[in-house]
């Protein structure tokens, strides 16, 4: 029995020991969580601090922002006004040529051809029937270079140009030649076509 005091007293000191140390330690994680606690406390204030410097630049940078583009579409509204936008303007369509309309005694060689049956230059006496090319030089030398002026002869003229070239010349009646002439320079040539085949070497 002597020996259960000596057993006991190990057991009591541990006991104690053991109860110390879990105090020791309660105290030592209260005052760890208790500072880890302020510190964390003091990140959120300085965080709150920060949120509001932040919150104050922001509304700040948004007031320049609303005055900077208030100020740019003033600028654009006065240059809009100062300067007028000028229409474009609608190009005119170009004007047609007009058509070129022939009046009537303008020479037509496909008329002359189709009605005549043969080629014929503008003017050219010898279309004239009756008329060779030494009377048309005769004509021509006296003046006479055109149809117009052919049909504007008088008659006695043109027997007047032929008995001055000779005897050779004098025997030809020029009785229808002006108004063969007039029917050429007034474009008739149907007119002309049907009265030629009524003649007799350009006489009636």
């Amino acid at each position: 029995m002597s020996s259960l005091p000596c057993i006991l007293i190990p057991a009591i000191v541990g006991v104690i020991c053991g109860i110390l140390g879990y105090l020791i330690g309660r105290m030592a994680w209260n005052g760890t969580e208790g500072g880890r606690a302020s510190t964390l406390k003091a990140e959120l204030e300085a965080c709150r601090s920060n949120t509001k410097h932040l919150s104050a630049k922001v509304e700040k940078l948004e007031e320049e922002i609303k005055s900077a583009n208030s100020s740019a579409k003033t600028k654009t509204d006065n240059l809009v006004n100062v300067v007028p936008v000028k229409k474009a303007s609608t190009p005119k369509p170009k004007a047609k040529p007009a058509a070129t309309v022939k009046k009537s005694g303008d020479f037509d060689a496909a008329a002359a051809k189709a009605a005549l049956g043969k080629r014929v230059t503008n003017n050219d006496l010898k279309a004239i029937e009756g008329v060779g090319p030494k009377i048309a030089e005769l004509f021509k030398a006296a003046g006479i270079n055109t149809w117009k002026d052919m049909a504007e002869t008088p008659l006695a003229k043109s027997k007047a140009i032929l008995k001055e070239a000779g005897d050779r010349y004098a025997i030809h009646n020029p009785g229808t030649w002006a108004k063969q002439a007039k029917m050429m320079s007034e474009g008739k040539w149907k007119e002309l076509k049907a009265w030629q085949d009524k003649l007799d070497g350009g006489k009636k």
